[in-house]
């Protein structure tokens, strides 16, 4: 590890540097050697677009005297084979001129780091997801990931330490890097470092479920940071409650700012709310293209008609098969609507998008196994030569997404806990004719939408059939009120402002 910070810095220009586990770009190999690269989307992508364009113009503090960076990892073969050739650094035509530095984590390390601790303990821990009677529990195959997840963090630590100008400015993205910010701070004392939770966080007693050394060094990582910020008042209390508690540190409110300070060994770490909204300049735009509309119509031919002859209406959901998005308990919920109000039979269709995620943890393969299990046995129990009650989509197709938000009468977004839930508010920004949204209160977007929205107890059945009976009877008239409500809540703080309001208050 390298120590005297002026040989570090080298040839060092950038002022406004990010960090996250997944870069804007991902490559893969062809057989002859040849790679293919492929641009990523989504919020850090357009916020770090943003953040370019104001450092250019010298609008960011100090931005103006040099670039930006952003410093990701390798994930797989692909990127591996391009972070060699391109000696980490890639090139500005494969990223849209984005200044690039890809690490290239030997796999074994990555491995570990991210499905053994990021995906497989700190998710769980922070999504209150732990079958407590039988998991977790830490032994020596934990204590080797760990120890692996740490010479993770320091690779990204080191890497930003030596990109970095004198006094710029770090943000360092969510659960896989946070020990980051104190490891970086070590390094580079000058630096402005914020640090952003994607994820809920634990409370107290259920956090206090990491081994106690391990606990600490994630609560400290994240406290090395100037600022570190949450997407919800409610994580932001948990994790100071969760620093009180654990660590023995002092927690105040600034009466000027609203912000929680947290203190511990005489250095205090702001902790700022910012919820992610809704891109609705490129959600609307890209709802109108062709190959969305060639899927409303396909999708309008898997609903059909009714016996009356009418269009049958549309439950709507749209997730990726995560543990914490509650997919099962969504499915037996419509079960239960069918066999209590038997007037709804024939007269709706539950489009479920259940795309794929980390595959390559077993109990996530389960998980979208018992997915299609409960789905093919409320079509064998309900189902007619006519009418299939659940259309379920396991393969991810983005503008099947889209083309579902702006059929949906009734979008449900159930999950047992949530960062935000960005589809809670996409859904509202696209929507055709107006859609009744059922949301569970343990969503963050509940803090910004619950006003509008029908809010159910996540693992309460009876309610959540209750609630899609309810948004399904609703009155068009009131149901376009409240979602037009909803996507102006919903598009409050898009993307690039999102990033940027984090980095003016840095």
């Amino acid at each position: 590890m390298a120590s005297d910070r002026s040989a570090q810095q080298g040839n060092s220009q950038a002022r406004v540097l990010v960090a996250s586990n997944r870069g804007p770009v991902s490559y893969s190999k062809a057989d002859d050697g040849s790679l293919s690269v492929k641009r990523g989307g989504g919020g850090l992508v357009s916020g770090l677009s943003a953040i370019s364009a104001e450092s250019s113009e010298g609008a960011a503090g100090n931005a103006g005297d040099g670039g930006t960076v952003w410093v990701c990892a390798a994930l797989g073969d692909g990127d591996r084979e391009a972070a060699r050739r391109f000696a980490g650094r890639l090139d500005p035509a494969d990223t849209g001129g984005q200044s690039v530095r890809m690490l290239e984590i030997p796999a074994d390390v990555f491995s570990d780091a991210y499905n053994g601790v990021a995906n497989s303990v700190l998710w769980f821990v922070n999504h209150l997801l732990y079958q407590t009677p039988l998991e977790p529990s830490f032994d020596t195959e934990f204590e080797r990931q760990w120890a692996a997840y740490e010479r993770y963090n320091e690779a990204f630590a080191e890497a930003l330490a030596e990109e970095a100008a004198e006094n710029a400015t770090v943000m360092v993205q969510d659960y896989h890097l946070t020990l980051v910010p104190a490891r970086l701070r070590r390094l580079r004392p000058d630096l402005r470092i914020g640090h952003f939770s994607h994820t809920p966080w634990a409370p107290p007693d259920y956090y206090r479920m990491l081994p106690d050394a391990v606990a600490g060094q994630v609560l400290r990582g994240i406290l090395g940071a100037d600022r570190a910020a949450f997407l919800t008042r409610r994580w932001a209390g948990a994790f100071a409650d969760c620093c009180e508690r654990l660590l023995g540190a002092s927690t105040r409110t600034d009466e000027a700012t609203g912000e929680l300070h947290v203190t511990l060994e005489g250095r205090t770490t702001r902790l700022g709310v910012h919820g992610l909204g809704a891109d609705a300049e490129f959600l609307r735009e890209r709802a109108n293209r062709e190959d969305v509309y060639e899927r409303i119509a396909a999708l309008r031919e898997e609903i059909g008609r009714g016996p009356d002859g009418k269009a049958r209406r549309a439950l709507v959901r749209v997730d990726r098969t995560e543990l914490s998005k509650n997919i099962v308990r969504g499915l037996h919920a419509y079960r239960r609507l069918l066999d209590d109000r038997p007037e709804w039979r024939e007269r709706v269709v539950h489009l479920a998008l259940a795309y794929p995620s980390r595959q390559d943890l077993a109990v996530y393969r389960d998980y979208m196994a018992e997915v299609s299990r409960v789905a093919d046995e409320i079509n064998s129990a309900h189902g007619t030569e006519s009418w299939t009650p659940v259309v379920l989509f396991l393969k991810d197709d983005f503008a099947r997404s889209l083309a579902a938000y702006r059929l949906a009468d009734v979008a449900l977004v159930n999950p047992i806990r949530d960062g935000m839930n960005l589809v809670a508010k996409e859904v509202p920004v696209v929507s055709d004719e107006g859609c009744a949204l059922v949301l569970s209160r343990e969503a963050g977007a509940y803090e910004e939408l619950g006003e509008d929205a029908i809010v159910v107890n996540p693992y309460d059945i009876a309610d959540t059939a209750r609630a899609l009976h309810e948004g399904l009877s609703m009155e068009h008239a009131e149901r376009t009120e409240r979602t037009r409500r909803l996507a102006s809540a919903a598009t409050a703080l898009p993307p690039t402002r999102w990033f940027l309001d984090q980095l003016h208050a840095l």
